[in-house]
């Protein structure tokens, strides 16, 4: 199923939720090293291979990382091909000061925000979702 493309209603649609538990960004020098951690995502980048795993797995094997973010999924199923929501969800949390790390996929698109700010965050989700 095709997601939605107008803006405006992805925005007014986002409805997001704050999904349980603590989350990190580690790096790892392969991917069978990766995909035995079972994270929730892996990024092949030249410079390395970045997974995105709960904070409890990584401290469990003894994984570095720089932050410890909440994730936050935006439930309205946008498309890929829609223009403008990363960068209105982008722009309203930056305007409170706080850094997002965007993950898109394909029903919905996921937010990772420093875990003191997750509350925060939610509410200018809310009130962006509010306005339109």
């Amino acid at each position: 199923m095709a997601g939605e493309t107008d803006l405006q209603k992805n925005l007014a649609a986002l409805n997001p939720e704050l999904n349980a538990g603590e989350f990190v960004y580690c790096l790892m020098d392969s991917r069978e090293a990766a995909a035995l951690l079972e994270p929730i995502c892996i990024f092949l980048e030249e410079e390395g291979i970045t997974v995105i795993l709960p904070k409890a797995r990584a401290d469990e094997m003894g994984l570095s990382y720089p932050t410890v973010c909440a994730w936050i999924t935006l439930t309205v199923h946008s498309s890929l091909e829609g223009v403008g929501l990363t960068a209105a969800v982008s722009r309203a949390l930056a305007e409170a000061n706080i850094s997002c790390n965007v993950v898109a996929a394909w029903h919905h698109d996921h937010l990772f925000v420093p875990l003191k700010d997750a509350e925060r965050a939610m509410d200018v989700l809310r009130s962006l979702s509010m306005e339109n």
